[in-house]
């Protein structure tokens, strides 16, 4: 990532072209593969518009170790190509007083962030929503991924919950300024929410060791999940499970990575392991990778 800015500016429209064909080079049968609706979602929604204005490039200066800050008003054309850079995610806030001008913050000041367009786009992917599902999305952070989501489902199949309530106010309000207008709550995303249930497909961008019975709980039968889940094994995987619609759901880790700004590319090396979650339990069941 240069901080030099771009000698002649690259609108945000090419740069999502752009973004698109690097996802497609660095996993050519990954998240666009016989899903042509979410390349066209993925091109038609302006993640700049969900990013604020002052972010932090989440990949330590060797000389420092501190992680840059990129401004908008001040370098529009790094801001815009870091938005666009498929395999990047960035952090989008970190903990009062520790961001001092030109000093950069350190990897553990982190407080909330986006992922690379590699990874939302290979969530949605494994979630494949069909159109007009019922849609809960558990952790809103930006916003951008409900876009998403409303751009295959439709706004008012959608329902986007946060637990934190200036990141919801956020959130909402952006949508909102692209017409787009899900149900947004404020809340504890590990409780689900009833109201709403069942549903046909519950994505989670928060990262959970251990799935709540209340997402298996509130899925229509052949429901499914995708969340980011932090194994057993000391790493993470994108876990999907699919549901009967009687409180078990099984299944297990597809490529991709958890939800954290971080390089990411698919999974691999976990061998082959399967999850059940029903009856208040999660359970999985292990065989080791075979030796290479």
């Amino acid at each position: 990532m240069t901080a030099a800015e771009p000698t002649a500016p690259v609108s945000a429209g090419t740069l999502r072209q752009r973004c698109a064909a690097e996802i497609d080079r660095l996993d050519p049968r990954g998240a666009f593969h016989e899903r042509a609706w979410l390349r066209r979602v993925f091109l038609a929604v302006p993640r700049e518009h969900f990013v604020p204005e002052r972010v932090w490039w989440p990949y330590p200066r060797p000389e420092d170790g501190r992680c840059p800050a990129l401004d908008r008003a001040k370098a529009p054309g790094v801001w815009l190509n870091a938005v666009y850079t498929a395999a990047a995610g960035l952090v989008t806030r970190v903990a009062p007083g520790t961001d001092r001008p030109g000093d950069g913050v350190r990897e553990e000041d982190f407080d909330s962030g986006m992922s690379a367009p590699l990874t939302v786009a290979g969530m949605i992917h494994h979630l494949d929503p069909q159109v007009d599902d019922r849609v809960l999305e558990i952790g809103t952070g930006s916003g951008y991924d409900a876009a998403l989501l409303a751009g295959r489902v439709g706004a008012d199949r959608l329902v986007t919950m946060e637990i934190d309530a200036q990141l919801a106010v956020r959130a909402g309000g952006r949508l909102h300024e692209l017409g787009i207008r899900p149900k947004v709550v404020t809340g504890d995303g590990a409780h689900g929410y009833a109201p709403r249930a069942p549903y046909d497909r519950i994505l989670s961008t928060v990262a959970v060791g251990r799935v709540p019975q209340s997402w298996v709980d509130q899925l229509a039968p052949g429901g499914v999940i995708v969340a980011p889940l932090v194994t057993p094994f000391g790493r993470s995987a994108c876990l999907r499970l699919v549901g009967d619609g009687h409180g078990h759901a099984e299944g297990g880790p597809v490529p991709g990575i958890a939800c954290r700004p971080e390089p990411c590319g698919p999974a691999t090396g976990f061998g082959s392991y399967r999850i059940t979650v029903g009856d208040g339990g999660q359970h999985i069941r292990f065989t080791p990778a075979a030796p290479d």
